[in-house]
């Protein structure tokens, strides 16, 4: 007999984009000086479609989701690049050959 996947038990992720109003900078200019956005409490996001705000309790865990996500892109990003490195070095004119062709030693 299998375990059933337990789905509630995980965060879902929502889908945020930037508040029209201020551009996803959480400040407005006001006459004299900058106010904080009402529209988005002050966060610069919004659910995606809906223009819904979040609460402050809900905006901190979708905004640590999004970094956590973005932050395992940037390591597969640099894990992509130092892979290729060596070939890409390799494939390169490095201009040590004859007449600054290139030249790989083989």
């Amino acid at each position: 007999m299998k375990k059933a996947k337990a789905h509630g038990f995980r965060k879902a992720q929502i889908e945020l984009e930037h508040c029209l109003t201020c551009r996803g900078k959480a400040v407005v200019q006001g006459v004299f000086h900058e106010l904080v956005c009402i529209d988005c409490n002050g966060s610069g996001w919004v659910m995606a479609g809906s223009r819904l705000v979040l609460s402050t309790d809900e905006l901190v865990t979708q905004l640590s989701l999004k970094l956590q996500q973005a932050q395992r892109e940037i390591v597969m990003l640099k894990q992509g690049s130092l892979k290729s490195g060596s070939s890409a070095y390799y494939q390169q004119n490095n201009r040590r050959g004859a007449g600054g062709s290139n030249y790989t030693g083989d």
